[in-house]
């Protein structure tokens, strides 16, 4: 499909030159030569090429989706888009155009005795040098005009990048490519740029307006075969779970964002919600397992007075989920908006969060499952829409196969089946093996820990140490806590408002605040050995205050690359 698009965009390119191109087939063209330069270091394959003819230039970077033209008999600049296989174009005036002013440097390039001129873009300092001796007009970058009627053979950024002209020749017009002006819808500057963006990446949609919410539904499946991109709902509704097929943009690399955006179809708290992937071909168990067949499927974890944790940990037999993003709904946003209005406090519609989780997501299979979990008892619950931008890697260099191994995960995504909340701190360590292979670079510890507890006593609010020790020595330690929960007020129209003029969405916590999400703490294990370990986690958790008790939402995967052979 895709070279299918690319050969109708050159189609239109060759075939859909204007009528004054087309009647003036006795005039030269002129084919210029760019190379990129970087503090005086040329750098192969990032030059580009202008075409000129019958006054327009024609501007040829590598790819085929943008074509920029500097079109002198309309005394305007022209960029046409190509966005899935149909044409886009934007008109700016040479009126426009930032303006230079005359410079006071000369240089002699390719034999022309060039002028020099200065100008500023946004900040930047641009130096051109140009000449009306060449026959051909144009420049490299087509806002960087220093008058009508040259030809722009040098164009230096802040002192250090340039583009340098490194041949001027004749050009047989049957080689001038097309100028589908006609062809192209016109739009904004703005709408362009955001056309222009999309194109460059892959926009994989997981979830789109699904609920999340608490409802008695049949929700086990067991023993039915899943479907791939269906929405399944597990766990009374508060998690939805899809199989997706990954793109093959990105099987050659590059870099992959979630980005999750949530509001409140009814639920007015903070709730901690969960981004998680699992395999979709293991001959270890998963909690896809419980999840269709019930919690009995998960290993358990049994605390020093008793208490069992469900598929907590990892096993020989069993992988935990992988941990994508953990994200904190807000106090409402969305559905009460217009339930708690206050003047000059402009709510937001949505809460957006947008993460990188590239050593997450595997580089050597198609499949996976991906799922997102929200615990709430609320009817109404909250609604999400999920998906993955996959932006391709900027060289030709050969990915890495990524090695993924979660260790644990005490987010219990199946609360409302059951599993128990991450307790177990008040008298006991989350205690495991795992074995690192011989053949692993780059390997760390991504470790996100949130602390519960929503009470003055309780361990939201209250910062707690949490501690790792590897083959028992402490390896790292963190007090885990967030002081800039009032920057995200306009997020939280049902969060209360205290007497002292503060919010409840204000306060500080245990790394993390209403609408937002909480990235890992990334931890290098360049120094550990392949072969078998042990690791253990402590949290200092306060005791238990009637029925309020404390509890810590902590999650660890192991990421690195296996080393190419």
């Amino acid at each position: 499909m895709k070279q299918l698009i690319t050969l109708s965009f050159l189609l239109l390119f060759i075939f859909s030159a204007p009528a004054y191109a087309q009647k003036s087939k006795e005039k030269s063209g002129f084919k210029v030569s760019y190379a990129a330069v970087h503090n005086g270091t040329e750098l192969p394959g990032r030059g580009l090429t202008l075409v000129y003819f019958d006054e327009v230039a024609y501007l040829s970077e590598p790819g085929d989706q943008i074509r920029n033209f500097i079109d002198y008999r309309n005394s305007q600049t022209v960029t046409i888009l190509n966005y899935e296989n149909e044409l886009f174009k934007t008109l700016t005036s040479f009126d426009l155009l930032p303006q230079p002013k005359p410079g006071d440097k000369t240089e002699t390039i390719l034999g022309y005795d060039c002028q020099h001129a200065k100008l500023s873009s946004f900040s930047n300092s641009i130096e051109v040098w140009y000449s009306d001796k060449t026959g051909a007009k144009g420049s490299p970058y087509q806002a960087y005009l220093p008058d009508t009627k040259s030809l722009v053979l040098k164009v230096t950024i802040n002192g250090s990048r340039t583009l340098l002209a490194k041949s001027v020749e004749k050009l047989d017009k049957d080689s001038v490519p097309g100028y589908p002006f006609n062809q192209a819808k016109e739009v904004s500057a703005s709408e362009l740029e955001e056309l222009k963006i999309k194109s460059r990446y892959t926009i994989l949609s997981v979830f789109e307006n699904e609920i999340i919410n608490f409802e008695n539904l049949q929700d086990t499946y067991e023993g039915q075969e899943l479907e791939s991109n269906r929405t399944y709902r597990f766990s009374k509704g508060s998690v939805i779970l899809k199989r997706i097929t990954l793109p093959e943009s990105w099987l050659k690399g590059g870099q992959v964002f979630a980005k999750l955006s949530c509001w409140s179809n009814g639920d007015a708290y903070d709730r901690t919600g969960s981004v998680f992937a699992l395999p979709t071909a293991s001959d270890k168990k998963s909690m896809l397992d419980a999840l269709q067949n019930g919690l009995d499927q998960l290993p358990v974890f049994i605390d020093n007075e008793g208490g069992q944790y469900q598929g907590i940990t990892s096993t020989r037999n069993y992988d935990s989920p992988i941990e994508l993003m953990r994200f904190f709904t807000s106090f409402g946003v969305g559905h009460f908006n217009k339930l708690r209005e206050i003047n000059n406090y402009p709510w937001e519609h949505e809460a957006t969060y947008k993460q990188d989780i590239t050593s997450l997501i595997p580089n050597d299979q198609d499949e996976i499952w991906v799922g997102v979990f929200i615990g709430n008892y609320d009817q109404g619950g909250h609604k999400v829409s999920l998906e993955l931008n996959f932006y391709p890697s900027f060289g030709d260099r050969e990915e890495p196969v990524h090695y993924i191994q979660p260790l644990f995960y005490t987010v219990n995504i199946m609360e409302m089946s059951g599993q128990n909340y991450g307790r177990l701190f008040r008298n006991d360590t989350l205690s495991l093996e795992f074995e690192v292979p011989a053949n692993v670079e780059n390997l760390q510890l991504l470790y996100t820990s949130t602390g519960h507890g929503g009470w003055g006593g309780g361990d939201e609010f209250n910062p707690k140490l949490n501690e790792i020790f590897i083959d028992g020595e402490p390896f790292y330690k963190v007090v885990p806590w967030r002081t800039d929960c009032a920057t995200y007020r306009l997020y939280n129209p049902a969060s209360g408002n205290f007497g002292n003029g503060m919010s409840s969405s204000d306060l500080s916590r245990s790394n993390w605040c209403p609408a937002t999400l909480t990235p890992p703490y990334v931890i290098p294990l360049k120094n550990l050995s392949p072969g078998k370990h042990s690791l253990k986690v402590a949290i200092d958790q306060g005791a238990d205050e009637g029925n309020s008790f404390s509890h810590w939402s902590i999650s660890g995967v192991l990421s690195g690359e296996y080393a190419n052979e």
